[in-house]
């Protein structure tokens, strides 16, 4: 039980944390005049900067990959929490 309790609460933070900064990137978007590839993703990652180019980005590329990892160390523990009482059932 413990370990569902902390492996849902991982996967919610790391979904919250993901999805915030995808809405605040599409609220962001619309403001951005110059990108290179996606503009989502140039508005969550950004790009390098040449010389001196304004970058329009909100840089947010660290948290956005902690919350997926967090996502996933949360359904990871899950999904074993879930096989192990299974198992253990029959």
């Amino acid at each position: 039980m413990k370990r569902t309790v902390i492996g849902g609460f991982l996967m919610f933070g790391g979904l919250f944390t993901t999805l915030t900064i995808i809405v605040a990137a599409v609220i962001y978007t619309p403001s951005i005049t110059s990108w290179s590839g996606s503009k989502l993703w140039y508005a969550i990652f950004g790009a390098e900067q040449y010389g001196n180019d304004v970058v329009d980005s909100l840089f947010l590329g660290f948290p956005f990959v902690a919350g997926l990892l967090l996502s996933i160390l949360g359904l990871v523990i899950l999904v074993m929490e879930y096989f192990d009482k299974s198992f253990l059932k029959n």
